[in-house]
């Protein structure tokens, strides 16, 4: 039996619905690869999934104003929504690992956070580098990002500018993704960005992983679906 569509920009995948699912090859050599915490850590991806089901979302860099935008709303998921669940939050990012506490310390996140700076898992599970369409031109919207693209660049490269040292902590040109993994080997969910504006929406994650969904407006905590 097919899984039912989600929205528009996200893929799910299961059992029955795997023309998107990693091969296993390709999530088998992406679990050997060390991620690093905020202390220069290294951890086996596998270790994130292994026990427990967990929401992966890689983002594009540190100083993209659309990931900071789209993680300052991670940050509003609460932990026990994630804990009734048994489901772990974790961001993945492509820069240095020295990156991660004050990008947490930023955008609130105080969820799980890791780095994978020679961006060798983005590789593995396909996430690709450039845009794929031209979204300076589209009308693409997304309920995470509240600035506008001149606005939110002019404080991207201002944050650049500032920081103790001049990079784009991480890739300019590599899209991120999101997945839902474990316990073990098992893959739920996977959207590969194909541009800047197109992460997955926040509750179609939660509401794939088994997890409470939030209202990200200022009216209400909860939404039902």
């Amino acid at each position: 039996m097919a899984c039912p569509p989600p929205a528009p920009v996200t893929q799910q995948i299961c059992s029955a619905h795997v023309s998107q699912q990693p091969e296993p090859r390709e999530l088998r050599e992406a679990a050997r690869c060390p991620v690093l915490d905020a202390d220069g850590k290294k951890i086996l991806f596998r270790a994130l999934y292994s026990e427990r089901k967990a929401i992966v979302v890689f983002v594009r860099n540190f100083l993209c104003y659309i990931c900071k935008e789209y993680v300052e709303d991670l940050a509003k998921v609460p932990k026990t929504f994630l804990d009734d669940a048994n489901v772990r939050l974790i961001v993945i990012g492509q820069s240095s690992y020295h990156h991660i506490k004050p990008f947490c310390s930023l955008t609130g996140y105080t969820h799980e956070m890791y780095v994978d700076p020679q961006r060798e898992i983005y590789k593995i599970l396909g996430m690709k580098r450039g845009e794929g369409n031209n979204t300076l031109g589209t009308s693409v919207q997304s309920p995470h990002v509240k600035s506008n693209m001149l606005l939110g660049s002019i404080r991207s490269l201002w944050r650049a500018m500032t920081g103790p040292a001049f990079d784009f902590q991480g890739d300019p040109a590599q899209q991120g993704g999101t997945l839902i993994l474990g316990p073990g080997n098992e893959v739920h969910f996977l959207h590969l960005d194909k541009h800047r504006l197109d992460h997955a929406p926040i509750n179609t994650v939660l509401h794939f992983a088994g997890v409470k969904t939030v209202n990200f407006t200022n009216k209400s905590q909860i939404i039902d679906i």
